[in-house]
């Protein structure tokens, strides 16, 4: 294989010179050497280039994803992985954004423009989700992370997969068709979409405007998760909280459960110590009120008892036993009439005096006047 890539080599180089090529970088890296690796793309192809440190150094910065440059380059052939690559010696920026940054600043704009970006729209997350979809490849690492994380801190959570392709043709019409059929999953709390990282031109797919459009669309709070930290793409912006990678989306989307056991023991702890206060401070005034009540009900009792010996008193001062006692005497006839005028005594008749200790017949005179 040596040889064929080292002849392949040697006929793309002589077959080429020095030549000025117009595109739009994507996928620049700058590594610690120097050197500068990136792919330049137009609308309808792309190519890999180097730009070695002597060449680049008197640059006074490096270029950015999606900025449109003319390069100065040599066609040639990496022989160890049988590449074709461009080998840049100069690098000119264009007047002009790139075709893709161009496109996306478009899609950015009519978002806005609808109010998709506006920060009062996003939802919170739900505390507890209990069924999540994720929309991502079943293939890549983004769903193995997400299982990972999703089962070591919320294992109770019901995991629902929605596979689509997360990019090359055909990738913007299934996302968006995956996320139409989220919209269609019973009792669901929360939806993750994304993928893992890789190029501008592997992530491109959620730069689409569709794409974007359709995560808006979802009815439950939306987490995006695509590519790396430093990677932001239009899906992002619009979903309701936007994590760096996967994994993080996953621990944004449930609590851990080591967290929320922690909590609920500090929590038990407390309200037992609070119902042991409120216990104690109950029986204590308890224990003053019943001390009251008893005072109280003593007290009471004397005034009642007092009263009523009062009132014996004007009774006993009222008894007629008692009149009688102090020498009176009560007149009264054979029916009991009790005789109170000198009238009520005819001449000769019977009646009984009551004194204190019983009855004593009497009769008035004939000649009593």
């Amino acid at each position: 294989m040596r040889d064929v890539t080292r002849r392949a080599r040697q006929l793309v180089e002589s077959g080429f010179t020095l030549l000025w090529v117009r595109g739009e970088i994507t996928g620049f890296k700058s590594y610690r050497s120097g050197h500068w690796y990136f792919t330049l793309r137009d609308a309808e192809a792309q190519v890999r280039c180097v730009m070695w440190r002597s060449d680049n150094e008197h640059l006074r910065g490096s270029p950015e994803d999606g900025a449109e440059v003319f390069l100065e380059a040599r066609p040639t052939l990496w022989e160890e992985k049988g590449e074709f690559r461009l080998t840049v010696r100069r690098l000119v920026p264009t007047a002009a954004g790139g075709l893709w940054q161009i496109q996306l600043e478009r899609a950015k704009a009519a978002l806005a423009r609808d109010g998709l970006l506006d920060p009062a729209r996003k939802r919170p997350l739900p505390t507890f989700p209990r069924r999540i979809a994720v929309v991502t490849s079943v293939d890549g690492a983004a769903l193995r992370d997400i299982i990972s994380v999703l089962t070591r801190r919320w294992p109770s959570v019901e995991l629902w997969v929605v596979p689509t392709r997360v990019q090359g043709d055909g990738a913007e019409t299934e996302i968006c068709a995956a996320l139409e059929r989220v919209n269609r999953v019973p009792d669901l709390d929360l939806v993750i979409v994304g993928r893992g990282g890789g190029s501008a031109e592997d992530l491109w797919a959620f730069n689409s405007e569709r794409v974007a459009r359709a995560v808006a669309a979802v009815r439950v709070p939306t987490i995006s998760a695509v590519g790396h930290e430093t990677d932001i793409a239009l899906t992002d912006l619009v979903a309701d909280v936007r994590a760096p990678t996967p994994s993080a989306a996953a621990e944004a989307a449930v609590p851990d459960r080591v967290s929320v056991a922690g909590t609920l023991d500090g929590t038990a702890l407390r309200l037992a110590r609070a119902l042991t206060t409120r216990l104690d401070v109950g029986d204590e005034r308890l224990a003053r009120t019943a001390d009251r009540l008893t005072s109280a009900m003593v007290r009471d009792v004397e005034r009642r008892r007092n009263a009523l010996e009062r009132l014996v008193g004007k009774l006993d001062a009222l008894s007629p036993i008692k009149v009688l006692a102090r020498g009176f005497a009560v007149a009264r006839d054979d029916a009991g009439r009790v005789l109170r005028r000198v009238a009520d005594f005819p001449p000769g008749a019977d009646f009984r005096l009551t004194v204190s200790d019983g009855d004593v017949r009497a009769r008035r005179l004939a000649g009593d006047a």
